[in-house]
């Protein structure tokens, strides 16, 4: 593991590492819909980002807090670049205006 990862897990509990796999947890979020628009925002941003749980916790949005919710997985290798991106998402920088254009056109 680089020494980026050892900062950015720094605090993290070690269930975010997963077993036999380069992907780890960079948020959870309760509310699948939102977990799927920050996932959106990281792979505009050239982040492979996958959801995990988001399936099981649409189907019963009680489980939601039990299960800890819905998480955000990324490679190592883009846990700071994940981070950074999430972070301007919590800003609003992915925001539209209002009148942006989102016909397609």
């Amino acid at each position: 593991m680089t020494n980026a990862s050892h900062a950015v897990l720094a605090g993290a509990p070690e269930e975010a590492l997963l077993p036999g796999r380069d992907l780890f947890e960079v948020a959870r979020y309760l509310i699948p819909m939102e977990a799927s628009l920050a996932q959106g925002c990281l792979v505009a941003a050239g982040v492979p980002a996958v959801l995990a749980d988001a399936h099981l916790v649409q189907t019963d949005l009680l489980l939601a807090p039990a299960m800890g919710g819905v998480r955000i997985l990324v490679p190592e290798d883009h846990l700071l670049q994940a981070q950074a991106v999430l972070e301007a998402y919590g800003r609003g920088e992915f925001a539209l205006d209002e009148d942006a254009d989102v016909s397609g056109s």
